[in-house]
């Protein structure tokens, strides 16, 4: 192994100067003082000649210099001389200015030679080397000449120009009288040691090896020549023989290039306490140093020091680098470390310096990951490496845990692109595809991504019965009880109870029970519906809630049979035992005593109004009374419960009914002015209701009977009505619909588009809206199925209101993301919705469109009315305490927030219970708990694997706990993981930056030399 050259840190030179005392006498006679002053100048007197030369230069002064030419300028080289002998501050401008003025090359040659001596003697060596070279040899003496050839090689030695010192110290050391010829050969030596001209060092270092001033050093030398020369018997020998004799300046290096041979000799024994001392009493080190120590601990099993030593190169991309992170990772196996030792193979299969180390390395990082539940990591890492070495001694192994990998896994979308990858799937994996699909599709019920699970339930559906078919059923009938298409769930469901499976979650005989009742009670069968709620149904106020509402939907059915004493008998339950429905129980009782005495029906009534005054039956109630007295003919009490109705806010489509019933009441109270400003209001506040058509007729006839015909078809234009219906309309726009009825949207939308086209006003502009959207929505074609479904909710209440308007609501929060536009849609429906299903629906979206936006505040409000609601599902009470956590995480309230996120994770599995578990992880690293972060973060990680961006952020999170840990080593393996493997770049770039900085702190605190 190569070993790194160490330059010798240079011998300073020490220049001393006589002391001297000021004359005391006054010398007058300028003759007599200049002689004076040059004497004490050749005897290097120039202290004394200084003060002399001051005033002798004093009266001769510059503009009388043309009559004593010559002695001026003696006095003026004497003078500068001194000036640099005695290093005063102005000696170098004078004699640069005397340089540059005078024109005896001789005595220029002098200055410039005194010149760089002055800066030698400075250490300034670069100056010093440009006057020696202007100064030459030939106007000096044979002492000056010797001088400045040793300063001059000296000085280019300190400037690193060692292929100049060269020549001028072999010059020197030839000179064996020279007073310079130990010194140069010393440096005449390392230059050649260091140009690897090792005979010629040698022969150098052998005229001052036993020296005193060069026997602590140049041991050092001669042994690193042998070593170089290969004579490492020799070299051991002789270093053996300078450490024992003992007062070595680089004996640490010495003990280091001896421990470096008995490492190369594999005695690791000996190696190790040489190498040890050497590092111990180092700063920085090189790489190879710290590996041969590290292999010395390795190989004398002192693990956990290997281990230490391993870790420090793990930056290193050589074979070097690599071979350490390889020994690293068994040591780390050896010490059952399965964590670290995943990360140490990561480093080894990301170098390729040896090709079949990276290959033994990338199957064990796969293979790891996959035993420490790494399920992403391990599918990605197993499938590349199949890819890459489909005929490794590792690839039956390798497919064994992948098979073992898709019956095990949480990420349910990695293993079904992996599936998917495959063009001939084994057995073994076709036995495992109908449950990766089954959890693929439970995924996207909890995303409330229902088109998407209910695709993947009808392929499994398709295959052979397998455990996860019964639960297939249950959830294609689920899937669709919520579509409306109850056939569809009636049949699904009784496939589950059939299939006698064991309860799983939601998949229950209580639940399924429950939702066949509640699909024969939608198809108005209540025969059929009755004997579902009665296995279920319990008026206990301890009974679960589910179980309570299928007691009320028995009494429903037995009213509806005209059972009304059954009926009335459980709504009185209801009312005793005050469960959640009491409300209903008693609007329900008004409707059974009202068959017998309508007085009754008022009384019972305004008790619910009364009693309940919160309650969303509070309009039903007002409308029941006024249909009683509206039947009882007793017009003017009807009045004011009609009117109540239209400031209620909650009251929906009841509103338009209102209009139309008061309208009616003044019509047939010959009132006509108060009936047309009724139904004037109804339509133009709801044109598109059922109401508003039905009013027509007689506002029609009101401005007929007032002479008004011209007023009518003013307003009908106004709102957009077209009183002269033609057929072309109509046959336009049946042709679509004919399309739109045999499932031909393609057919359908080109005729819709043709009708909109033709007919902008047209009869049915409302119905072709809505129906195009429903074909644009099949064909995932999203902005243009929004266009009808906005235009359809923009307006008002209409038949097909709701529905729209939930469709675009669900258009723009799970396909365009746009959850400004979702919150204002759900806020819509929310205010105008009649159907309770879709009021719920509008607060669900509301509370998840606010949270998208980072809106906590409205968050918060909107999850806590939810909370409030009867019979809200597992999924948005989590929804609702991850939005508390997320409030009180804003508000610095971390150890709360743990709290409401631990609840959102304890019954969420889809991605709110990813996010919760991830915010349980970050909020422990807010609080400086890193134990508990890093067992959070790897909970994400293992748990939860399907939901990339949270599983990335905690892999994140996770570098983050090791940097702070100053775990470099982890930090990095981490960081590095995200960059090679994320597909977020927000998430790849920012695990970028933070390896940079762990890059950069550790290579701050480490003793490898960077």
């Amino acid at each position: 192994m190569k070993k790194q050259n160490i330059i010798l840190s240079l011998i300073a030179l020490v220049f001393s100067l006589p002391a001297f005392a000021q004359p005391t006498a006054v010398i007058t006679d300028p003759q007599k003082n200049y002689k004076e002053a040059k004497e004490l100048f050749i005897k290097k007197e120039y202290a004394l000649a200084y003060p002399l030369l001051k005033e002798v230069k004093q009266a001769y002064p510059e503009n009388q210099a043309s009559n004593n030419r010559y002695i001026y300028e003696d006095i003026n080289y004497y003078y500068i001389v001194c000036e640099l002998k005695l290093r005063l501050p102005i000696a170098t401008e004078d004699a640069k200015k005397y340089i540059d003025a005078v024109e005896n090359d001789p005595r220029i040659e002098l200055i410039s030679y005194h010149l760089g001596k002055y800066y030698f003697i400075q250490g300034l060596y670069s100056d010093a080397i440009q006057y020696y070279e202007a100064a030459g040899f030939n106007n000096l003496s044979e002492e000056e000449v010797s001088d400045e050839k040793f300063e001059m090689a000296y000085s280019y030695f300190n400037i690193k120009k060692f292929a100049k010192a060269k020549p001028l110290f072999a010059e020197i050391q030839r000179e064996h009288d020279s007073k310079y010829y130990i010194q140069a050969n010393y440096y005449y030596g390392f230059i050649c040691f260091y140009d690897k001209e090792y005979s010629e060092a040698l022969a150098s270092f052998a005229v001052i090896e036993n020296l005193e001033q060069y026997k602590s050093v140049v041991p050092y030398y001669v042994a690193e020549i042998l070593y170089f020369q290969g004579k490492k018997d020799e070299a051991q020998h002789y270093t053996e023989t300078a450490l024992n004799r003992g007062g070595l300046y680089y004996e640490k290096e010495m003990k280091q290039l001896l421990g470096q041979i008995y490492f190369e000799q594999m005695d690791f024994k000996k190696a190790l306490p040489l190498l040890e001392y050497y590092v111990g009493n180092t700063k920085k080190i090189t790489k190879e140093t710290q590996y041969e120590l590290s292999y010395c601990y390795y190989k004398l099993k002192q693990t956990d020091k290997a281990i230490e030593g391993f870790k420090q190169l793990s930056n290193e991309k050589d074979s070097l680098g690599q071979n350490s992170m390889y020994l690293l990772a068994d040591c780390y196996l050896r010490t059952n470390q399965k964590e670290n030792a995943r990360n140490a193979f990561q480093y080894c299969a990301n170098n390729n310096s040896n090709k079949g180390q990276q290959e033994v390395s990338a199957f064990n990082y796969a293979k790891l990951s996959y035993e420490l539940n790494y399920q992403d990591i391990a599918l990605s890492g197993i499938k590349s490496f199949l890819t890459k070495y489909p005929n490794s001694q590792y690839a039956p192994e390798a497919k064994e845990i992948l098979i073992g990998l898709l019956a095990n896994t949480n990420n349910f979308t990695d293993a079904l692109a992996l599936y998917q990858s495959f063009a001939q799937p084994t057995a073994s994996m076709q036995k495992i595809y109908p449950r990766i699909l089954y959890g693929k599709s439970v995924e996207y019920i909890n995303d409330q991504q229902i088109a998407q699970a209910d695709e993947l339930l009808t392929k499994i559906l398709d295959l052979p019965a397998s455990s996860v078919t019964p639960y297939a059923n249950f959830w294609k009938g689920e899937i669709a009880y919520r579509l409306f298409n109850y056939d569809e769930a009636i049949r699904h469901l009784t496939a589950y109870l059939d299939s006698r499976a064991p309860a799983q979650g939601e998949a229950n005989l209580t639940t399924v029970k429950y939702n066949i009742g509640y699909s024969w009670l939608k198809k108005e069968n209540y025969r059929q519906a009755l004997p579902y709620f009665e296995q279920i149904g319990k008026s206990s106020s301890s009974a679960p809630t589910l179980e309570q509402d299928a007691y009320v939907r028995c009494a429903d059915c037995y009213y509806m049979n005209k059972d009304y004493a059954k009926a009335n008998s459980m709504y009185e339950n209801v009312l005793t035992n005050a469960l959640p429905e009491s409300d209903y129980a008693l609007f329900q009782k008004a409707m059974i005593v009202g068959i017998k005495n309508s007085n009754e029906r008022i009384k019972t009534f305004s008790s619910l109004i009364h009693q309940y005054p919160k309650s969303n039956l509070v309009p039903d109630a007002n409308m029941g009374i006024a249909d009683v007295y509206m039947a009882n003919e007793k017009f003017d009490d009807a009045l004011p419960y009609l009117n109540a109705i239209l400031t209620m806010k909650d009251a929906g489509d009841l509103q338009p009914k209102a209009y139309l019933k008061l309208g009616l009441i003044y019509y047939n109270t010959n009132n006509n002015k108060e009936a047309l400003n009724e139904y004037t209001q109804l339509i133009q506040n709801y044109p598109q209701s059922a109401e508003a058509d039905e009013a027509l007729e007689n506002v029609k006839n009101i401005y007929i009977q007032q002479g008004k015909p011209n007023d009518y078809i003013t307003l009908m234009n106004k709102i957009g009505k077209n009183i002269s219906d033609t057929q072309a309309d109509s046959l336009t726009y049946n042709a679509a619909q004919l399309q739109y009825i045999n499932n031909d949207c393609s057919a359908a939308i080109e005729g819709f588009t043709n009708y909109l086209s033709k007919y902008p006003k047209g009869y049915f502009v409302l119905e072709t809206n809505y129906y195009a959207s429903e074909c644009y929505s099949k064909n995932k074609d999203w902005t243009n199925a929004l266009k009808g479904y906005d235009y359809v909710s923009s307006l008002g209440s209409n038949k097909y209101y709701e529905r729209a308007t939930l469709a675009a609501s669900r258009i723009n929060y799970f396909e365009l993301k746009d959850y400004a536009a979702a919150r204002k849609n759900f806020e819509s429906l929310r205010s105008n919705a009649v159907n309770q299903d879709n009021k719920l629906e509008a607060l669900r979206g509301l509370v998840r469109s606010y949270y998208q936006l980072k809106d906590y505040v409205s968050a918060d409000t909107a999850a806590k009315e939810l909370l409030m609601k009867k019979s809200i599902s597992t999924d948005d009470r989590s929804i609702a305490d991850l939005v508390l956590g997320k409030s009180q995480e804003v508000n610095n309230d971390s150890t709360n927030a743990i709290t409401a996120f631990k609840s959102c994770a304890a019954i969420n599995r889809s991605a709110w219970g990813a996010e919760a578990r991830y915010e349980i992880a970050n909020c422990e690293f807010s609080l400086k708990n890193y134990a508990a972060a890093q067992k959070a973060a790897m909970a994400v990680i293992k748990e939860t694997n399907s939901y990339d961006y949270w599983v990335t952020s905690s892999y994140i999170l996770l570098g983050d706990i090791f940097e702070q840990k100053k775990d470099y080593f982890n930090a990095k393996a981490t960081y590095q993981s995200v960059v090679d493997n994320s597909t977020i770049d927000e998430l790849k770039n920012e695990a970028q930056q933070k390896l940079n900085k762990a890059l950069d702190d550790e290579a701050e605190n480490s003793k490898i030399i960077n």
